[in-house]
């Protein structure tokens, strides 16, 4: 990997990455959002494997062609940017799964509530990465509208899950609870690991 000396102050080197210029606010954005959408491709396989031939079967496989998208989107720009990828790839590969297919296991609401509590999450992500990006007169604005179509693609998963009776599940509160602090904590760790 080329490298390239940006500035030097006293005896401190500051290097900058690859062809693009990446910038560790920039490797942070695009590893966060290639890991979360990793982990949604993996939750809606892990859903399709347990509900794929039920009633809800079409809506699922639906979100999960949209995140699949979304994933090879970040793996685009994971190569063309030349960021790490999270070194916990492997852990989100498999509790995105567990989780999809786990709440399908309880039943199409519990795997809806699941889709929402997720959801909820990443659209508040999604948001406060806009918002930093629309805040910056350098920011990329195909990555900026990428991001914004995205985001618009998980609210209507949000939704969905609302409208196919998310909120109906068992213990929706707490289970929902749950899966929301566990995605802000992916995502904690997948900006940094």
């Amino acid at each position: 990997m080329k490298m390239v000396v940006q500035k030097m102050t006293s005896s401190r080197i500051i290097f900058q990455r690859g062809l693009h210029g990446a910038n560790k606010k920039l490797d942070s954005l695009i590893r966060v959002n290639h890991a979360g959408e990793l982990g949604a491709d993996r939750i809606y396989a892990g859903q399709m494997a347990v509900l794929g031939n039920s009633s809800v079967g079409p809506k699922i496989k639906h979100m999960w062609e949209q995140e699949k998208v979304h994933r090879n989107k970040f793996e685009q720009l994971i190569t063309q940017n030349r960021v790490r990828p999270s070194l916990l790839f492997p852990l989100w590969h498999c509790a995105g799964y567990v989780l999809g297919a786990g709440t399908a296991l309880m039943g199409p609401k519990a795997a809806m509530a699941c889709t929402v509590a997720v959801e909820t999450v990443i659209v508040e992500h999604y948001n406060d990465q806009l918002r930093d990006l629309m805040d910056d007169p350098e920011a990329d604005k195909e990555l900026l509208e990428t991001i914004k179509k995205f985001r618009d693609e998980e609210q209507e998963h949000h939704d969905c899950g609302i409208d196919h009776g998310a909120e109906q599940a068992p213990f929706y509160d707490a289970l929902t609870k749950v899966i929301k602090t566990g995605c802000k904590v992916a995502i904690e760790v997948a900006k940094r690991v």
